[in-house]
């Protein structure tokens, strides 16, 4: 049962990083955020892009969303080692 949890919690992380740097990389291409697609990501992916707007752009390119995406591996394996740390102890 815990194994399957781990599972899912690894897929979830890993399938939204995946919608995030799909979102980043539709900025390359001219009207896909007026898409229903684009909609979609910007739906799911804009509010957590939008922690980083702090981060100034250097030389006119955006460093915001690789930094989101660093951030949010750091927490997956943080969150899987914390897990794994007290699933031991039990």
């Amino acid at each position: 049962m815990i194994a399957l949890l781990f599972t899912v919690l690894n897929w979830a992380f890993e399938l939204y990083t995946f919608a995030l740097i799909v979102y980043v990389l539709m900025s390359w291409f001219p009207g896909a955020y007026g898409t229903s697609f684009g909609r979609f990501l910007g739906r799911i992916c804009g509010p957590y892009l939008q922690l980083f707007d702090f981060i100034p752009p250097l030389g006119g390119i955006s460093f915001a969303p690789t930094v989101a995406i660093l951030v949010l591996i750091l927490v997956q394996y943080g969150l899987f080692g914390l897990l794994q740390s007290v699933l031991s102890v039990l």
